[in-house]
């Protein structure tokens, strides 16, 4: 198990990074909608993103939409390709 990256390996930012992986590499999703889909609470969610920036998987953008708050994700160049090694480290553990 040692081929598989830590930061990745729990569950709730396995779950994050495979659905970040599903935007295209140009686009990114609103903290709102992956909280929706993953069913996390906000302080869950957000914790597990910081491990993510931290590690340079995730980029975070906060902006507005009008006068509302909105922070979208998306998975970096590195995070795409962290994604990419650990899933092949997975097919190689389970002989895919």
């Amino acid at each position: 198990m040692d081929e598989l990256d830590p930061v990745i390996h729990a569950a709730a930012r396995l779950k994050i990074t495979a659905t970040l992986a599903t935007v295209p590499e140009d686009g990114s999703m609103s903290f709102l909608r992956l909280q929706e889909l993953l069913d996390l609470t906000a302080g869950n969610l957000a914790t597990h993103l910081r491990k993510l920036e931290d590690a340079g998987y995730v980029a975070v953008e906060k902006t507005h939409r009008g006068r509302v708050p909105v922070t979208y994700l998306a998975l970096t160049t590195t995070g795409r390709r962290a994604f990419e090694d650990y899933t092949a480290a997975l097919r190689s553990i389970i002989g895919g």
